[in-house]
């Protein structure tokens, strides 16, 4: 297990450099530039801008200028705001995380429940009612059913504002970003269950009088959690980083629509800050998912 972690963590280093090499010289490589906005400068401005963050360097001086800073804690500042990266990041994350949290509990929530109620009832009306909706969310992606929901309740119905201040600004994002993997759930519960009640233990336990309740909670949803858990973590790390265009739509103040306006305002840093951020957080939660897998299921040898 140590010599698995180990390899694996130099794994996530070399990674996150790629990551870090391969957006810094992509985001360079597009025509323009961060201070070519609306309002024209003139070159004399420009050059002085340029020369003021370094950018007037050849890339990779300022490729090695920034890991080295990075190395040192020193993620730079914004080239619109003159903020650093670092102070945006620890006001904006905390958002797009609550969010972010609040759908992976509804989506595992609901997706167990609807997937045992499928399993339990295969080949009857609800299983066909529950996997039509399900196959329905599935090839519906997240940002395609908040515009549906914005429309509908917010402008239509106008039952929840666009953007408040209270709680209820969470509800239409928190499903919106909820149901794409609630009905992978559902799926995935369904097809476990139903593999699991047809194992050898169950139909034993059942021989010897168990209650059903506990057939079901205890032998077979236990071993039927397994795919779910392994999908936990790269679901966390999905929702946290991917709420990027659902956070414009609701104009939530969050990371994602942070890292949108970077890229729309060319602002390489704060590109760069929140993607080695983003990065980090999808490496690390598969990490942490196989080592769970490793001590849910000993069996399972990590190569």
């Amino acid at each position: 297990m140590a010599k698995y972690i180990v390899k694996r963590v130099l794994l996530a280093v070399v990674t996150l450099f790629l990551v870090c090499l391969i957006t810094f010289f992509s985001m360079n490589a597009i025509p323009g530039g961060p201070f070519n906005g609306e309002k024209a400068k003139s070159q004399a401005v420009i050059d002085a801008l340029n020369a003021r963050y370094g950018l007037d360097k050849p890339l990779g001086q300022q490729f090695i200028n920034y890991m080295t800073g990075i190395l040192h804690g020193d993620f730079g500042v914004s080239l619109k705001t003159n903020r650093e990266i670092s102070t945006i990041i620890g006001e904006s994350f905390p958002i797009s995380a609550k969010i972010g949290l609040m759908a992976i509990v509804v989506a595992l929530i609901f997706g167990l429940i609807l997937g045992c109620v499928a399993a339990l009832n295969r080949n009857k009306w609800p299983d066909h009612v529950i996997i039509f909706f399900v196959t329905l969310f599935t090839a519906m992606p997240s940002f395609v059913m908040a515009s549906f929901l914005l429309l509908v309740f917010c402008i239509q119905l106008q039952w929840v504002p666009v953007w408040s201040t209270t709680s209820h600004n969470y509800i239409l994002p928190v499903i919106a970003l909820s149901l794409p993997p609630m009905s992978y759930i559902t799926r995935l519960t369904k097809t476990s269950m139903l593999d699991a009640l047809g194992q050898d233990y169950v139909r034993t336990a059942r021989a010897k009088g168990v209650k059903p309740t506990k057939v079901i909670f205890v032998h077979t949803l236990r071993n039927a959690l397994i795919p779910v858990v392994t999908y936990v973590g790269p679901l966390t790390a999905s929702i946290l980083t991917g709420s990027l265009v659902v956070e414009k739509i609701f104009t939530i103040g969050g990371l994602g629509s942070k890292f949108v306006d970077s890229i729309t305002n060319r602002d390489y840093p704060l590109i760069m800050g929140t993607t080695i951020f983003l990065a980090t957080i999808m490496i690390l939660m598969n990490l942490i998912t196989d080592i769970v897998y490793k001590i849910i299921d000993p069996r399972i040898k990590l190569e």
